[in-house]
């Protein structure tokens, strides 16, 4: 049976482009899937295309056991986005900005009123209730964007990227807020770059890459996919990192990864605390003092580069980034909003031409 969530081959071209590829989807309800990807991979155009935003080339989709092409207005009004970018009116206060979501969703006015008052408290917007949202902060509209997509308590959240320019207090508030939807019974579909995110959060995570799915499980399933452990070295002088990728290379199973600005190369390696020993007697050879070296579990970013061969914050020139086509920039449109709020009759209207 299809889970809350479910695509079946999406595909989505922009001219030459082919944004997605061939995606399939399928999330259970009451569980959290990570879409995990480097900007122009293909997330933020899958979003749209489950939110009625944009149609498909070809595949189909449900959501809430809705078909997303026949009955969008059905699907609209079962399910909470929050976009790349706050949609939210920086002429009204955050109380205002609820309280017109509610209206909009045919609240009446005492309910909709008390609605936003139960979520100014619980996103810590409260004091900042009555000010205008263009005095709020990043993270205060970021708050605020999210407790709009929750004015209906909706079955399904579309979370876009959701902490992307937070800054660490206000992400792990997020993270709480999120796994108590996800507790209360909710189904999420995050998109994101931030690799302990979806370690954190997701139930099951989905790679993408240049518009495709190119590897899904959980997030041990992948860790153990790349297979055994990591070493860790940070060398003291970075006139030897050359040298120490290569005594790296020789004893590890896979790419060095070498980050010049810290002095650090991490590398796949068999053997476990035996290989170590080696690792450590090869470098003294070579005459390489370091500074840390350590032998641990393969993280996210290894997964994501052992697959493809870049890391999760790298956007190679692809499918979605090209020049002269950027689908994913569109969410900066007010339109991308538009999936937080019921259609007007104004709006059926226009769908129906």
């Amino acid at each position: 049976m299809p889970g809350a969530i479910y695509a079946e081959g999406l595909v989505k071209t922009f001219g030459d482009v082919r944004a997605l590829d061939g995606v399939d989807i399928d999330v259970p309800e009451g569980t959290v899937l990570g879409l995990l990807g480097p900007n122009g991979a293909g997330k933020t155009t899958a979003v749209r295309v489950l939110t009625t935003l944009i149609q498909p080339d070809s595949g189909r989709a449900e959501v809430a056991g809705i078909d997303v092409l026949r009955q969008p207005n059905r699907v609209r009004a079962s399910i909470g986005l929050s976009g790349q970018f706050a949609a939210v009116d920086e002429y009204l206060t955050g109380r205002e900005n609820l309280q017109m979501v509610g209206q909009l969703y045919q609240l009446s006015g005492r309910d909709a009123k008390k609605r936003a008052g139960e979520l100014l408290e619980r996103f810590n917007l409260a004091e900042a209730a009555d000010r205008t949202a263009k005095t709020y902060s990043g993270g205060m509209r970021r708050r605020l964007d999210l407790a709009a997509a929750l004015v209906v308590r909706p079955p399904v959240m579309f979370m876009d990227e959701p902490t992307t320019g937070l800054d660490p207090r206000n992400r792990q508030a997020l993270w709480d807020v999120i796994q108590d939807l996800v507790a209360g019974g909710t189904t999420l579909l995050l998109t994101t770059q931030y690799l302990e995110e979806a370690d954190h959060l997701a139930h099951s995570i989905a790679v993408v890459d240049l518009g495709r799915i190119i590897a899904r499980g959980t997030s041990d399933e992948l860790k153990d996919a790349t297979g055994g452990d990591v070493v860790e070295v940070v060398v003291q002088d970075r006139a030897h990192l050359s040298t120490a990728r290569e005594v790296l290379a020789r004893l590890g199973q896979g790419e060095v990864v070498v980050e010049d600005h810290t002095r650090r190369l991490t590398v796949p390696v068999e053997g476990g605390a035996k290989l170590l020993a080696e690792v450590i007697r090869e470098l003294d050879a070579e005459g390489i003092e370091i500074n840390d070296i350590g032998l641990r579990r393969p993280t996210l970013d290894d997964v994501f580069i052992s697959l493809t061969g870049h890391s999760a914050e790298d956007a190679p020139l692809s499918r979605e980034n090209a020049p002269g086509t950027d689908p994913e920039a569109a969410e900066s449109h007010p339109e991308a909003g538009a999936a937080n709020r019921p259609r007007t009759r104004a709006d059926q209207q226009e769908e129906g031409k």
